[in-house]
């Protein structure tokens, strides 16, 4: 991705934040998205945001969202905007818990959920190729992200069958470093807060749901991630501790397994994703490219004049996807702006 940010945007924190929550997501008026509850192998319910293309035999685009995140989120919105504008249809998976409605197992989600990733990617393709379409490709961003490179990881060649190509954006692909990193100096103070003011109450009402799933006054002195992933996170997903949370599930130390076309794109100022901890050549298979910008943010790349567009981001992954899955984009009618 050749981006360079506006000169009015300097930095990380910067291109994170405005990019979130101040820069225009779409170019067009959005479409109405469509809800489907799906129910999940062990009789839990996910919540799916449909967008449908004007000829169902387009290709389909699968978006993982990233930690809290939701098809209101501003990269979610880009990405429907894209969509719409290349026919292409959208469908937006909410993990556990995402969708505006409590889920009902004594669990939720988490950054190494290959297996959730991969029942829904079955599920997407056989109905896809129900309508006619041929073409799936998948993105994730942040957790989303690397949730779906594990997954193309642990498939191997297999995962070809389920999808053409797939991204991952702005993801910690190395929970270990990411995790700390959240955890210190600015960010403790930025980003750890908003994160723990919707994931505390969400899981003190699993908490209510099933009492003494977990121990409730040491989940409400968790300051940071890390003390959340201990209380919660690991013990609920069969994970020891933190750090096992965190080694186990990331997607990095497995990249040279995939055999997928894949995108790993990062910018090297994300604030809580530190550049020494982004996977290099030597890391990944030769069917993985990386995209490794020197500005963008986390899942900013806000671009244009102020107060900026997030279109950018979409438009340079959505065409990757399409042409690594042999349906490159078709060139825009002028006629059409």
């Amino acid at each position: 991705m050749d981006y360079q940010a506006p000169a009015w945007l300097p930095g990380g924190h910067a291109q994170t934040i405005w990019s979130a929550l101040y820069a225009r997501r779409h170019r067009g008026p959005l479409k109405p998205l469509v809800r489907e509850r799906w129910t999940s192998p062990d009789g839990d319910f996910l919540d799916i945001d449909k967008q449908a293309a004007c000829r169902p035999d387009r290709p389909l685009l699968v978006l993982f969202h990233g930690l809290e995140g939701s098809s209101g989120s501003h990269y979610s919105q880009a990405f429907a905007d894209w969509a719409a504008e290349q026919d292409i249809s959208l469908a937006l998976p909410h993990f556990r818990g995402c969708s505006g409605e409590l889920n009902r197992a004594p669990r939720a989600y988490h950054s190494g959920d290959h297996a959730e990733i991969d029942w829904l990617l079955q599920r997407f393709r056989r109905e896809h190729q129900a309508l006619g379409g041929q073409t799936l490709v998948a993105a994730g961003v942040s957790l989303g992200g690397n949730a779906l490179m594990r997954w193309a990881a642990e498939l191997g060649q297999s995962a070809c069958k389920q999808a053409d190509a797939v991204a991952s954006i702005c993801s910690p692909l190395d929970l270990m470093q990411s995790g700390l990193a959240i955890g210190r100096g600015l960010n403790r103070h930025i980003y750890t807060p908003m994160f723990l003011r919707s994931m505390k109450p969400k899981a003190m009402a699993k908490w209510a749901q099933h009492p003494g799933l977990f121990d409730k006054e040491a989940l409400l002195a968790a300051k940071d991630l890390y003390s959340f992933d201990h209380v919660f996170t690991a013990p609920l997903h069969g994970f020891k501790d933190t750090e096992d949370y965190w080694m186990r599930a990331s997607a990095k130390p497995l990249m040279r397994d995939i055999r997928v076309p894949a995108l790993a794109l990062n910018a090297l100022n994300d604030p809580f994703v530190p550049a020494s901890s982004l996977p290099g050549r030597g890391d990944v298979s030769s069917s993985v490219c990386l995209w490794q910008p020197l500005d963008g943010g986390h899942v900013g790349f806000a671009q244009g004049s102020w107060p900026a567009h997030v279109r950018a981001m979409p438009d340079a992954v959505g065409a990757w996807l399409l042409k690594a899955a042999g349906h490159p984009v078709e060139p825009k009618d002028p006629r059409h702006g």
